[in-house]
């Protein structure tokens, strides 16, 4: 939710003009998406910019980003029932940081906070942080199992209840319903509690969009949501019967883990409408900009002495090393349909989200019924092609039909983001063994 679901949606005529530090843009982003009763926004983030090069940034391949917090908090000031679910790196954050942004924006919200896990990729993110390099793929997703253990441990340091505030007694807080956390781990030494007490939804609902197996593996384990990209229906389903094997590795249920793909509508009153509003927007991709994009998704490598009408060529080992699940899903792409480079950078850049649905409304409604039926989706992240034009459309002319058919919400089920999700409140950890609570040191 930043500039839209196709790289050059920010130069088509329906998207807004330089609005990305605008709070009025996000504001009435998140509005539509009310009006439209999505389950919440989303904001994706980095801290820092993907090896591009040249004219990439000028071109817009890589575009400002503000912290997704604020936006968020911004956001839930002018709504009152869409979930706002916000980035924040395990590898580059603390956990004591995190959980205090994320209960905090899950208590002035009312309930409707959501954390994006993710554990950063890229080496420009470890030099802004002091670091000279990136950690390994299986030490980052060690450090982020840790990092979501101490942070669920201080959302459970306070009890429901233990702000009493009582004006009589003088009583603000109960002492006995508030724990240390003393947590000492391989990468943390976090003594606790946290300074804000149990939010509305216990612990604010946890998504993740790692695909590699090491992702998938801590997804099992902690997530409540997962976001995909899958360019078929037959990958998705295979990927969400997966994880539903993984997740009973771990004790947990189907319906404790909602998968949702990427999906990017381009809607038109005809289908030769849509395929002509496709067709101007891959147009307003430079070719040089998708051939960087292919680039930076491959590993950095150097394609400028490659024919861009040629095949791709050989990627060298480095590119090749380590779980990568993005460059695997470009590799596969140009073996079964055998792209020259300039066609693959397009289709790859076109379609940076995942699956693109070209067609009318009603075709668009009919995909996502489909692959809801076909048991390839618990839901879906509508990453319109450009905003706030494309976004209006799809709550103008799809969520209609999905409601007329029984597939999509009259109204919301909840006020919280848990309650609209169909997610159980989790129960606070502390309760199960009363003896490890006890009262920090420093009272």
């Amino acid at each position: 939710m930043q500039t839209g679901g196709h790289i050059a949606g920010w130069r088509h005529a329906r998207a807004a003009d330089n609005a990305l530090c605008d709070a009025e843009y996000f504001q009435a982003l998140g509005r539509t998406a009310e009006k439209g009763l999505f389950d919440g926004v989303f904001l994706a983030d980095y801290v820092g910019y993907h090896p591009v090069k040249g004219a990439a940034v000028f071109a817009g391949l890589e575009t400002p980003k503000l912290d997704p917090l604020v936006v968020l908090a911004t956001i839930a000031a002018a709504t009152r029932n869409i979930g706002l679910i916000g980035t924040a790196s395990t590898t580059y954050s603390h956990p004591y940081d995190v959980a205090r942004r994320f209960a905090s924006l899950d208590h002035v919200s009312g309930g409707r906070a959501g954390w994006n896990i993710v554990t950063s990729t890229m080496e420009n993110e470890a030099h802004n942080y002091g670091f000279e390099a990136h950690l390994a793929h299986a030490d980052r997703y060690a450090r982020a199992d840790e990092f979501v253990a101490v942070a669920r441990k201080l959302w459970d340091s306070w009890q429901a209840g233990a702000v009493v505030a009582d004006k009589v007694s003088g009583a603000y807080t109960d002492p006995a319903r508030i724990s240390a956390v003393d947590h000492q781990g391989e990468h943390f030494r976090v003594a606790g509690p946290l300074t804000v007490p149990r939010t509305p939804q216990g612990h604010p609902v946890l998504v993740q969009a790692g695909a590699s197996a090491t992702g998938q593996q801590f997804a099992a384990a902690n997530a409540e949501v997962i976001f995909t990209s899958h360019p078929t229906i037959f990958t998705a389903q295979a990927f969400r019967a997966d994880m539903h094997t993984q997740l009973a590795q771990f004790s947990r249920s189907p319906e404790s883990l909602k998968i949702m793909p990427a999906v990017t509508p381009v809607i038109g009153r005809t289908r030769s409408e849509a395929e002509d509003l496709k067709r101007e927007l891959d147009d307003l991709i430079p070719a040089r900009i998708a051939i960087s994009k292919l680039e930076g998704l491959l590993g950095n490598v150097d394609l400028s002495g490659a024919d861009p009408d040629g095949p791709l060529p050989a990627l060298p080992a480095e590119a090749l090393a380590g779980e990568n699940s993005t460059r695997d899903r470009v590799l596969e792409l140009s073996e079964r349909e055998m792209l020259p480079i300039a066609e693959l950078a397009r289709r790859v850049a076109a379609g940076r989200t995942g699956h693109t649905i070209v067609g009318t409304a009603e075709d668009i409604a009919e995909t996502l019924i489909e692959w809801e039926n076909c048991g390839a989706a618990d839901g879906f992240v509508i990453s319109a092609p450009f905003l706030p034009g494309g976004l209006e459309d799809f709550v103008d002319m799809v969520v209609p039909i999905l409601q007329e058919r029984g597939h999509f919400r009259r109204e919301y089920e909840g006020t919280t983001l848990r309650e609209n999700l169909g997610l159980a409140v989790p129960p606070n950890g502390f309760d199960a063994d009363p003896t490890s609570r006890r009262r920090p040191e420093i009272w």
